[in-house]
């Protein structure tokens, strides 16, 4: 008989396996980031075809192979439909995933990381504040999640708001991110900021962010 487990988590990315299969990457509550694969969800008409899309967001039941983790059923929660009709949007998330891709472990406590990349995903779908200043605070708070800051550079001659905006960033609870709105040039500052930190702490590029800059 088989054991489960249950699994609470948003698939970071899917690929295609065989003639009817996918793998994907899963970040979750209990077990970190892992990998599972989706036997038949290429079959038209497949229920585990909701269990490969990138950005989905639920419940996963899942038993373990002799090298890997298969789903049995899935419950998704959130699909984050917006990002799907809204194509520069869906390169933030996948840009945002690919970074959580980077700084995420099996068997690590990423709740936080889980948190900040379901947030940030809320917050490309809804009007009221800009992709840019997203992305600004999606990076920083990356890097202070896993401990990764360095502090703000006090010979850059930054605004005061500037100054308070990435203290802000730092400091805030993951649900109170994505709570202010900054001028153009607080922006401004905070992107420069932003690119630097990127730079000299992740540094590599990501195919995601080649796209993005591409399109902006």
């Amino acid at each position: 008989m088989q054991d489960f487990i249950i699994v609470t988590g948003m698939i970071l990315k899917q690929t295609p396996i065989g003639e009817y299969d996918r793998r994907i990457c899963l970040l979750t509550k209990e077990r970190g980031k892992i990998g599972a694969f989706v036997k038949g969800s290429r079959k038209p008409g497949s229920r585990l075809s909701s269990a490969t899309n990138p950005f989905s967001f639920g419940t996963f039941r899942l038993y373990e192979g002799k090298t890997s983790y298969n789903v049995s059923d899935v419950e998704i929660q959130n699909y984050f439909e917006a990002l799907r009709t809204d194509y520069i949007g869906a390169c933030y998330g996948m840009y945002f995933a690919e970074i959580a891709d980077y700084y995420t472990r099996e068997n690590n406590d990423e709740r936080q990381m889980l948190g900040l990349l379901y947030q940030s995903l809320r917050a490309l779908c809804a009007p009221s504040i800009s992709n840019e200043l997203i992305r600004c605070v999606y990076e920083i708070k990356s890097i202070a999640v896993n401990g990764e800051f360095p502090g703000v550079r006090q010979d850059r001659g930054l605004d005061e708001s500037t100054v308070y905006a990435l203290q802000y960033i730092v400091a805030s609870s993951i649900e109170k991110l994505y709570t202010f709105t900054v001028t153009p040039r607080v922006l401004a500052q905070l992107q420069e900021e932003a690119a630097w930190y990127c730079e000299k702490i992740l540094g590599r590029t990501f195919k995601s962010l080649e796209i993005l800059k591409s399109l902006c």
